[in-house]
């Protein structure tokens, strides 16, 4: 049996335009034990996530993409699960993620960040199950 963390059953969402960051995720969080599924846009993660959110346990979003702000998109997340836990990447400033948190946005990583930063946060959000 694995040593893999808890929560393994559940899949993380990563919807990131930058195929290079969505590889980077991808890679460390498998290596952690999680199983990962990714979108390279918001239309791509918004399929995804209405096709598989009963298996999803947290979405990774990036807020600046070319087809749909972060926003929105956790707008569109919410309306097919109200209690989708969603932690943003952003490069924005701190205003953007805490004008979301009063929305149900649970996190929210700087970029650039390091992979500590990212497997910490979804660890805790994991945990909370």
């Amino acid at each position: 049996m694995s040593a893999g963390p808890a929560n393994s059953q559940k899949k993380i969402l990563a919807i990131d335009d930058e195929p290079e960051v969505l590889e980077i995720i991808r890679r460390c969080l498998e290596a952690g034990g999680w199983g990962v599924l990714t979108a390279p846009g918001a239309k791509e993660g918004l399929e995804l996530y209405e096709a598989r959110h009963q298996q999803i346990g947290l979405v990774l979003l990036d807020y600046l993409m070319p087809d749909m702000t972060g926003d929105l998109v956790f707008e569109c997340l919410q309306r097919v699960n109200p209690d989708v836990r969603v932690v943003l990447l952003t490069g924005c400033e701190d205003q953007v993620a805490h004008r979301m948190f009063e929305s149900g946005l649970r996190g929210y990583v700087q970029k650039p960040f390091s992979m500590e930063d990212l497997v910490k946060v979804v660890r805790e959000e994991l945990e909370l199950d």
